[in-house]
């Protein structure tokens, strides 16, 4: 299967409750932060709701 790098570009303050949560629960916590996910329907949406927050790439 498939999985996802994601990393976060920018910080999560300023922004709606539920994106922060959402970054939150993806496991990122600052700038910088990489976490490789299982590429998912569940971290597929997740993703969508912060576009604006991370950068997603498909690793093997």
């Amino acid at each position: 299967m498939a999985r996802l790098k994601v990393t976060q570009i920018k910080s999560g303050i300023g922004g709606k409750q539920n994106q922060r949560e959402t970054l939150r629960s993806l496991g990122l916590k600052r700038s910088d932060d990489v976490v490789v996910k299982e590429d998912r329907p569940e971290i597929r949406g997740m993703v969508l709701t912060v576009p604006h927050l991370v950068v997603v790439e498909e690793v093997e």
